[in-house]
């Protein structure tokens, strides 16, 4: 009994795969990196509820330190989502934070993409 020998495959020969099947979840890689982090979004989301809001009031909402809420702005203010006007109140510092059309449509695709990986992962076939 002669035994059939399978032909050597070459170390970088790549093994076929069936092609991913395209879904929500395949998606998720479209989330916005900037919004999708904790704090950023917290932020986003605060001041997508409200006109505009202070250094010391969003610092309170999100329970942050000074040095996080501050490079947590600063990289969406880079992006364009928020902007931030300083003034003086006095002698006292103030910087206000509002929301631009750039940040709340951002927001708007995030929750788009957020709300499709729900329903896809609630509607799985295999449920």
């Amino acid at each position: 009994m002669a035994s059939e020998r399978l032909p050597r495959r070459s170390p970088r020969t790549p093994v076929p795969r069936p092609a991913p099947e395209r879904s929500a979840v395949a998606h998720s890689a479209q989330l916005d990196n900037v919004i999708h982090e904790r704090t950023r979004l917290g932020i986003v989301s605060a001041l997508a509820a409200n006109e505009h809001l202070s250094f010391a009031e969003l610092k309170a909402l999100l329970e942050a330190t000074d040095g996080n809420l501050s490079a947590h702005a600063r990289k969406l203010e880079e992006a364009g989502y928020i902007t931030a006007t300083k003034r003086f109140e006095g002698r006292v510092p103030r910087t206000e934070y509002a929301l631009t059309a750039a940040g709340r449509s951002a927001l708007e695709r995030y929750l788009g993409h957020m709300e499709a990986l729900i329903d896809a992962t609630r509607n799985r076939p295999d449920r």
